[in-house]
């Protein structure tokens, strides 16, 4: 069974919004955006770790519902984030010469 899951983000350099979906179909994600509302979608292969968790939300309140989302679904994209780097914020303060050997 597929499942689709839309939503927009603002980017964060020219603060356009960007539509985005994520489809699973076949056992696989894909991921596709937009710049505009009626614009053709363009296939894209690095979502990043916000989209993974966007769709981990989206996943577990559709489960609530039973909107065909199975406990495999969600137990693969939580396992997609475990896999993923995690992401390091530095604070200017945080930062010590140090740091780099």
């Amino acid at each position: 069974m597929s499942v689709e899951i839309k939503w927009t983000i603002d980017d964060p350099v020219t603060g356009e919004r960007h539509w985005i979906l994520a489809e699973k179909f076949g056992g696989q994600w894909h991921f596709k955006r937009r710049r505009f509302r009626r614009d053709i979608w363009t296939r894209f292969d690095d979502p990043t770790r916000d989209m993974w968790e966007t769709i981990l939300d989206s996943l577990e309140r559709r489960y609530r519902r039973r909107e065909g989302v199975s406990d495999e679904d969600i137990a693969h994209v939580k396992k997609i984030l475990r896999e993923l780097p995690v992401e390091r914020q530095l604070d200017d303060d945080s930062f010590q010469p140090g740091d780099l050997r």
